[in-house]
């Protein structure tokens, strides 16, 4: 790509396993010439200049301003609830994501309930409630199990799958009494229980052209056999064998053209990552969630595979121009796996140091290696 005469100096936001897969990309990318990454991370280092600084819009923006950024990549969820977009781009400072308003897809999940409702996308059938005992009673008329969900941010922890009245009942004690989940647990969104495979659909959106990305599923039960506590996802593997050409367009037509498009006609314009959360019900594909950034784990299992440069890619985004873009991939299976500390997600024991890592990229991958390691 013709980047104008310079190599690209990008700023990275976040301290994660996704902003590491950005990181490793785009070092590869021949327009990139130096990467930044804020707050960053020990992986990272091998890879960016790091700076531990504060998470703040207007700050961020400085550190932007001072050190001649071209591109900055917003990775987690609440710089881009908290309008970093919109306070990047009132200093002239090009930013690859969703502004304040679009971003509420993710930052309330009642506001998301209301596009999908108004403009026919599929989705669980869901009440809103701001009172303990208004919830409480409408549950114990319902079905279960039951889906609660914290309306606000609230790190990949706020969903509850309660499969009887008492854990019903102290799921939104922990919303609502509890206050478990702060501002994000405020209002509550209860809904039905659906069945099926769940994927991760993440598409490039400019404001006008969607660049969908290859799917991926990721697996969010902390424990083994897929039990314990929802977790924020503890690995992801692509592609997804269940989604066939049929399913991928179904996704695409009935999911994400309409929910950009409806947004579009509130008068938000789309800019970024959409990530579509779908369960592949008996009645087709619904939404489960939407995520307004890369999301994590699936970043680390999507980007491995995309053959094209993703510089070229987000800088075409961030300036509203994806019109002469196409996504290669490459044909290799990718899976990611989280190790968590003890006691995650509810109070993980935080402070180890990660060993090896050197000694496992240096490992040969190679069919035969992995035959040898497995004989032995």
């Amino acid at each position: 790509m013709d980047y104008g005469g310079f190599e690209l100096r990008v700023l990275i936001i976040g301290s994660g396993g996704r902003e590491h897969a950005l990181a490793w990309k785009l070092a590869a990318d021949p327009g990139v010439n130096k990467i930044y990454s804020i707050p960053g991370n020990g992986g990272l280092r091998e890879l960016a200049d790091c700076r531990d600084l504060p998470l703040e819009p207007t700050a961020l923006a400085r550190f932007a301003v001072k050190e001649k950024i071209d591109l900055t990549i917003v990775g987690p969820e609440k710089p881009l609830v908290d309008g970093i977009v919109d306070v990047f781009e009132e200093r002239g400072l090009l930013i690859f994501g969703p502004n304040k308003a679009a971003a509420q897809l993710e930052g309330s999940k009642s506001f998301a309930k209301t596009i999908m409702n108004k403009y026919q996308v599929p989705t669980a059938r869901t009440r809103i409630f701001t009172d303990f005992e208004d919830a409480l009673k409408y549950a114990n008329g319902e079905e279960l199990p039951l889906v609660i969900k914290a309306d606000g941010l609230a790190g990949g922890k706020g969903v509850i799958i309660a499969e009887s009245q008492t854990e019903v009942e102290s799921a939104l004690r922990d919303c609502f009494l509890e206050k478990r989940f702060g501002a994000a647990g405020e209002k509550v969104l209860i809904e039905e229980f659906l069945i099926g495979q769940e994927v991760s659909l993440l598409s490039f959106c400019d404001g006008n052209k969607i660049l969908p990305m290859v799917p991926a599923q990721d697996y969010k039960r902390v424990d083994d056999d897929d039990q314990g506590l929802n977790t924020g996802g503890m690995g992801s593997y692509s592609p997804v064998p269940v989604v066939t050409e049929q399913v991928y367009a179904s996704v695409v037509d009935t999911i994400v053209k309409p929910t950009i498009k409806g947004l579009a006609a509130e008068g938000i314009i789309y800019r970024g990552v959409l990530y579509a959360g779908v369960i592949l019900t008996t009645d087709g594909p619904k939404v489960l969630e939407f995520n307004v950034r890369f999301g994590d784990p699936e970043t680390q299992s999507i980007i491995p595979r995309l053959k094209s440069d993703l510089s070229e890619i987000l800088l075409a985004t961030a300036q509203h121009d994806l019109g002469g873009i196409e996504l290669a991939w490459h044909d290799e299976k990718c899976v990611s796996i989280v190790l968590s500390s003890a006691g995650y997600p509810q109070k993980p024991q935080v402070g180890y140091e990660i060993t090896g890592l050197r000694e496992a990229a240096a490992l040969d991958r190679s069919e035969e290696h992995t035959s040898e390691l497995q004989s032995h």
